[in-house]
């Protein structure tokens, strides 16, 4: 079962690899002149801050509605012997697959 949690810890890493640099390709794209009048962050710890900022985004969302709607939530869930905190696992996963998204949803704008 050992082989289970590695592959799916693997798989989460990719993933969240091919999400951060869609991130990057994606805010090359939208990057406007810089006059060098401030500071300039990289382009790598800007998607990371947008990659965690849009998690904890969608994390507070669901907070807020599964209180509104007096739903229960599991403190914690094990897949491949890992203990995740549900709504905390639903958002992140929701945020790596957000540029991929974007991206099809582009992509069919153009066709």
């Amino acid at each position: 079962m050992l082989g289970a949690a590695f592959v799916f810890t693997l798989l989460v890493l990719i993933l969240l690899v091919l999400s951060i640099k869609m991130r990057l390709d994606n805010q090359v794209i939208k990057e406007r002149a810089w006059d060098g009048s401030e500071t300039k962050s990289s382009p790598l710890s800007e998607a990371l801050t947008g990659l965690i900022g849009t998690a904890g985004g969608i994390y507070l969302s669901l907070v807020m509605l599964f209180s509104f709607m007096e739903l229960h939530v599991p403190n914690k869930v094990e897949l491949f012997k890992v203990g995740l905190e549900p709504l905390a696992a639903v958002s992140f996963a929701l945020a790596i697959a957000q540029p991929f998204l974007i991206r099809i949803m582009n992509l069919r704008r153009k066709f």
